[in-house]
């Protein structure tokens, strides 16, 4: 069974189970049984970019090590469609902490300590950020910190494998401007006179990686690369 389905079944359960949603609730059963169906059937390297749904995300933490305390104190999300924003689909919100944030932590985000103290669990966040998301592939810059902190927090929280599939917006970068050796967030969006509202906020940061994913998957396109199979296939041919 696809781990995500697990997920979803396990969602289902924390609701009051199948059994249960079915008495209160149908189109809840509904939804979910649509949701397995299409996670079953559905093969997201063969969708062209061009049709392709994303949900570009960010996360604002601790620090960087989830594995040995550090915490995320946000999550802001926007849906794609190709290199459509749809900037009425957003996700954020805040995750309670009660460990006490750092001085350079607060100074960097602007999250401050009673922010994160009146926020909803971690538990609660994931489950809504699941229901965002559905099946759609997640798009992340430096995906790595995004992969590893999700891992943790759906472990922790929903006691669960984290399972979607990240693209890392630098890696298509490096296919498209591999002389220019654009690594950060800030150096790619200074590249592409992309605007970033808010630094170190979880959805503002998500909405100027959305910028630099359009701005990516259109110059992909022009080098003949139309979906993810035909760029995993030019990555697995560079060795």
């Amino acid at each position: 069974m696809n781990p995500f389905i697990q997920l979803v079944k396990h969602l289902s359960n924390s609701l009051g189970g199948i059994t249960s949603l079915n008495q209160t609730n149908p189109g809840k059963v509904a939804y979910l049984r649509n949701l397995e169906r299409e996670l079953q059937s559905r093969d997201v390297l063969d969708i062209p970019f061009d049709e392709l749904p994303v949900v570009v995300f960010d996360l604002e933490t601790t620090g960087f090590f989830p594995y040995t305390g550090d915490r995320i104190l946000s999550i802001g999300a926007v849906k794609m469609i190709g290199t459509k924003i749809i900037e009425s689909e957003t996700f954020y919100s805040l995750i309670y902490c009660d460990s006490l944030l750092s001085e350079e932590v607060k100074e960097l985000t602007g999250i401050t300590q009673e922010m994160v103290e009146k926020a909803p669990s971690l538990r609660d966040v994931l489950k809504d950020f699941y229901r965002f998301i559905k099946s759609d592939v997640l798009v992340a810059h430096h995906a790595i910190h995004e992969q590893q902190f999700m891992r943790h927090a759906t472990w922790l929280a929903l006691r669960k494998s984290f399972q979607h599939r990240i693209v890392d917006t630098s890696f298509l970068t490096k296919i498209a401007y591999k002389e220019k050796q654009l690594v950060t967030l800030d150096e790619c969006c200074k590249y592409y006179g992309i605007t970033i509202t808010q630094r170190h906020h979880a959805l503002q940061d998500a909405m100027a990686t959305a910028l630099l994913w359009k701005e990516n998957i259109n110059e992909i396109q022009k080098m003949g690369y139309y979906s993810l199979k035909d760029v995993y296939i030019h990555l697995a041919k560079q060795g």
